[in-house]
């Protein structure tokens, strides 16, 4: 035996269209000196039109190219058992009138929504009896109360999504942030189970 290899399969991978995938883009390995070189070259797939936009390829196919390449190797794998591979075309540029509808929309949207939340929450009057109570004075509309609370409200949406636009204010990831991250994890584990051929068998297959 020449020896034993250890390969960890990347969740995904980002590869542009009609190129080959190579052993090192899709896993980690670990293999003696001279087999290095060999393995990292290896071709697990070759991309093309018909792939579409997601790809999966299963460690079964990896090991199963490897042990043909390489006859007498033991091969270990850890971690994921596919690695998805995401065909990216080249990026458009932002049209700028569709930026600004955009913007618009989340504008108003946001405003609307504040608006109307404040509305049913009988906000204003809420502000008026607080500035009553502090202040001893009636005021129908107390700007220096109101004028905080909104300076406050806005500093509270920055601390809660923790950045400052592109400026992160702590390595903490924001709300925001843990639920992309769920909604990716629940998306690829999708692909892995519906794109895969080899992740179910139904009873008419061979």
């Amino acid at each position: 035996m020449e020896g034993t290899i250890y390969i960890r399969m990347r969740n995904r991978v980002q590869s542009p269209p009609n190129e080959k995938v190579y052993l090192k883009d899709a896993a980690q390995i670990i293999a003696p000196e001279s087999l290095l070189p060999r393995l990292k070259s290896l071709i697990i797939h070759q991309l093309t039109e018909s792939d579409g936009n997601i790809v999966v390829v299963d460690v079964m196919k990896v090991i199963g190219i490897i042990t043909e390449k390489f006859n007498g190797i033991e091969v270990q794998t850890i971690g994921p058992a596919q690695t998805i591979i995401e065909v990216v075309t080249k990026k458009k540029g932002v049209s700028i009138p569709f930026f600004l509808l955009i913007w618009f929309l989340l504008f108003f949207g946001s405003a609307m929504t504040l608006m109307n939340f404040h509305e049913d929450v009988s906000m204003r009057s809420v502000q008026e009896k607080i500035y009553l109570i502090i202040t001893g004075e009636k005021d129908t509309k107390p700007l220096l109360f109101q004028i905080s609370y909104s300076i406050g409200l806005g500093l509270g949406m920055v601390l809660f999504f923790n950045h400052v636009f592109k400026k992160r204010i702590n390595d903490e990831p924001s709300p925001l942030e843990v639920e992309m991250f769920n909604y990716q994890m629940d998306l690829d584990n999708y692909v892995i189970l519906h794109e895969n051929k080899e992740s179910m068998k139904r009873v008419n297959d061979d």
